[in-house]
């Protein structure tokens, strides 16, 4: 295009330029459209509960129900937080960093980039199982297709067994990725078109999956009780843990990895600058979309649970003369391999509806569309974040274009690239838990950010204020998540915790060359205006003090405490 993409939302708004209306995100949806393109967040319950459950035990269903309770509350200061920037895209973390720029230039962009590479994996991920699905459905495990393997790169030292390589499932989970991308090419009102389509066919197993055990009453009370932590005596058989340190340890690694999927639904947030009517969609979008998650990651997990059961061993691990595990025991349930990996959940889902085999492969077919609809979900609020940061200084200025129908081009092809390196890695459970690091920082900050907002901009039009109670317990929660994760990240391997706090440091260098290099040390315009960082500007001041410095300490403190143990 002609003109500079780097347009203001707001003088876009009010132009009458129609090129310069262009040159930006169009408003093209109302909530409902947000909640059909943000209702892929109920398909994360395939990404990790397999892994949760292999991992946690008997208290695995009910990791779900509190880690689905908590981001349900959290979704309440987002809501609010939202509606102070209507003319603003990319999400909670665009509007976090409002509140922490003026105390520190370096953790805004440390906001937005850790939701970003929160978000992004979603792509690899997702299309990863879906190939996963597929080529399990149409040929046996030992066929040559689901076996052959180019090794690129040995990442042992990162984690054990961790390598880059290209096998089948990478080759169509790569094409299940461009498919994605072909349709959100088309810009806001063709995804949300696309994902309601999808989002009522992916959501029907999903659905039946959660009700069928309650109408039938097939819940054995023998899957769920004792609540005690998985373990394994000297033999490897499956006994019941007791509560000390290890068996918090595996909750808190539950409950660490569980938000990665019930707190996405504050994903609904990210498209208030196309919106129809921002004061009163944001809200409705994020709400709606709260519920339909509860429903969702309450009862399904519950279902996955009762159907499987924790399992036992089938076969004894083989030891050499040195020691040494060389054929790991393999056991059924919910401690089987495939159900950790993700790869086997597919089939154990269709499982619980019955029929036969083909009912169990329509049933994949679906699962295969709720993921496909969740990678939706994620290409549109990941490369969205990203085209606003770029707006507004934080990363390249390469990220701000559009193209004609008003779709971040450029930020979509950043994804896609970033997310077919992921799609090498033999691990996704450790590339999800690392990721997750970045999404416990964001939720953090941005959390704070609801009182620093409040106390710093009292006087600021509210379309939707939440109740200060809810957004206490909002702050409170920011520290709960942390602890979560001091005290659980490396139950998925360790180093996890290590490999995420490296990655949202990569953060600090890109800024560097963004608001040093490129800009000079100057902030972009726009962003001064639309964020209202003016000094002189009436009813916005350091109202807060050192208080967010002190929440910072106390974070990184209670980390580093919790971990140590």
């Amino acid at each position: 295009m002609s003109v500079n993409s780097a347009v203001d939302a707001i003088s876009a708004d009010l132009s009458e330029n129609v090129a310069a209306q262009n040159a930006t995100l169009h408003r093209k949806i109302g909530w409902q459209g947000a909640f059909w393109v943000a209702s892929g967040v109920p398909a994360l319950v395939l990404f990790s509960i397999g892994a949760i459950a292999a991992t946690v035990g008997k208290p695995a269903w009910m990791i779900w129900a509190i880690s689905i309770a908590f981001g349900f509350i959290q979704a309440f200061t987002y809501a609010e937080i939202a509606g102070l920037f209507p003319h603003k895209s990319g999400g909670a973390s665009i509007y976090g960093a409002v509140a922490w720029v003026k105390y520190s230039k370096f953790i805004a962009p440390v906001s937005v980039w850790c939701n970003w590479f929160a978000w992004s994996p979603v792509l690899a991920i997702g299309s990863g199982l879906a190939a996963g699905y597929m080529l399990s459905a149409l040929f046996a495990p030992d066929a040559v297709i689901n076996t052959w393997q180019i090794t690129l790169l040995d990442l042992s030292m990162v984690k054990d067994g961790l390598v880059l390589r290209i096998n089948a499932t990478f080759i169509v989970g790569a094409a299940v990725l461009l498919s994605v991308f072909a349709v959100q090419h088309g810009g806001i009102l063709r995804s949300a078109k696309t994902t309601m389509i999808l989002g009522v066919i992916a959501l029907i197993p999903l659905m039946l999956i959660g009700l069928v055990p309650l109408m039938t009453g097939d819940i054995s009370q023998a899957n769920f009780f004792p609540l005690a932590p998985l373990a394994h005596d000297a033999a490897g058989n499956v006994t019941d843990g007791v509560w000390g340190i290890e068996g918090w340890k595996l909750m808190a690694g539950g409950l660490f990895i569980a938000a990665w999927s019930t707190y996405g639904f504050e994903t609904a947030v990210c498209y208030t600058r196309e919106f129809k009517n921002p004061k009163t969609d944001t809200f409705k979008a994020i709400f709606y979309s709260g519920l339909l998650c509860v429903a969702v990651f309450t009862l399904v997990p519950i279902a996955f649970q009762s159907h499987l059961g924790l399992g036992h061993m089938v076969t004894p691990a083989v030891v050499d003369a040195a020691g040494v595990v060389t054929t790991p025991a393999v056991y059924d349930g919910m401690l089987e391999s495939s159900i950790y990996s993700g790869m086997g959940v597919a089939a154990a889902f269709s499982g619980i509806v019955g029929g036969g085999a083909f009912v169990a492969n329509v049933m994949v077919i679906m699962m295969v569309l709720a993921l496909m609809l969740s990678i939706m979900t994620s290409m549109a609020g990941s490369s969205r974040t990203l085209y606003q940061a770029s707006v507004d200084g934080w990363l390249p200025k390469y990220l701000s274009h559009v193209n004609d129908h008003g779709a971040p081009t450029r930020a979509m092809w950043t994804d896609l690239c970033f997310n077919l390196l992921l799609l090498m890695m033999s691990d996704y459970v450790f590339i999800l838990a690392a990721s997750n690091v970045g999404y416990i920082i964001f939720n953090f900050l941005n959390l704070n950010s609801g009182w620093i907002h409040r106390i710093d901009r009292p006087k600021w039009d509210r379309p939707y204020k939440a109740p200060t109670i809810l957004l206490v317990l909002g702050g409170i929660l920011g520290f709960v998540n942390l602890s979560i994760m001091g005290l659980g990240a490396d139950v998925w391997g360790a180093g996890t915790l290590k490999v995420g706090l490296l990655f949202a440091a990569l953060i600090l260098p890109v800024f560097v060359y963004r608001h040093y290099i490129q800009d000079k040390g100057v902030f972009p315009k726009q962003m001064l205006e639309d964020m209202h960082l003016d000094e002189h500007e009436d009813g916005v001041a350091n109202r807060a003090g050192v208080l967010p410095y002190i929440a910072l300490a106390a974070g990184i403190g209670l980390v580093w405490f919790l971990h140590s143990l």
